[in-house]
């Protein structure tokens, strides 16, 4: 009689992992969370200002970094436009630098919402993501910049004499590097979602079509040129990262509890 009282038990691949969010999450309104984001994005952008304002002390030497590839001094067409490619050099240092802080503000923002076990995987994917953006920046630097430029640069050279401008030059360059490290944050995004049971492994692998135009539009985005050679030397990068996802995501379900 008693053991026909008992609850089944559940098996652990079909139970996930959860527990409660806080009260303070539940108990606040809309307006409440406005009032966080508000918060939220005032600290990222006081943060992102000193950054860029520490930034303005090296901006120069790292404008000069940024030109080397190219091996000639750099056109410009007006006469502020060396102190505005200035300014936008030392803003993506300051956003690279600040980058920890930032998205730290985000996941705060996101954290109160979320439970236990979920709140500890978002501090500890913090370091990650500081570093894979760091390994997009770089691997648009050294791997894609070179092939870029030698293509662009060579294209119907007998006919065109290459001269470009600072400000074209510079905003190819720092489109490059700060949207390809922005995307290699893609798989650990991914895996944090899978392991909250909000995406799915196999809802990945069913939309590659989906991604595989997502990435074409991304790339069509991130290079500014028209050219399929530069296009495509980014997109190849995007979907094995969108193919890394699927295996994290699979990964992740599976330690979520979650059966896939």
């Amino acid at each position: 009689m008693d053991s026909q009282l008992k609850p089944a038990r559940q098996s652990p691949a079909t139970t996930p992992n959860l527990s409660p969010p806080d009260d303070d999450a539940a108990t606040m309104g809309f307006l409440d969370h406005l009032s966080e984001l508000r918060d939220r994005l005032i600290r990222a952008a006081i943060g992102l200002a000193i950054t860029t304002g520490i930034s303005l002390l090296f901006a120069g030497q790292v404008l000069e970094y940024l030109a080397t590839p190219f091996g000639e001094r750099l056109q410009t067409l007006g006469p502020t436009e060396g102190v505005v490619i200035y300014f936008r050099v030392a803003l993506l240092s300051g956003g690279i630098i600040g980058i920890p802080w930032i998205t730290w503000q985000l996941w705060m923002f996101i954290v109160p919402g979320l439970r236990r076990n979920e709140k500890r995987m978002v501090r500890i994917s913090l370091l990650p993501t500081t570093l894979l953006f760091l390994t997009g920046v770089a691997f648009a630097w050294f791997i894609l910049m070179p092939a870029a430029l030698h293509f662009l640069s060579e294209f119907q050279s007998d006919i065109f004499e290459v001269g470009w401008t600072a400000d074209q030059y510079v905003a190819f360059v720092t489109s490059l590097l700060f949207w390809l490290g922005a995307s290699f944050e893609m798989p650990l995004i991914f895996y944090l979602l899978s392991r909250m049971g909000l995406v799915s492994p196999g809802a990945l692998r069913r939309n590659w079509r989906v991604a595989v135009v997502g990435t074409a539009v991304i790339a069509a985005i991130i290079t500014p040129t028209i050219d399929p050679f530069n296009m495509l030397l980014v997109m190849g990068p995007l979907l094995m990262l969108y193919l890394l996802s699927i295996i994290l995501s699979r990964v992740a379900y599976r330690q979520g509890g979650f059966a896939s």
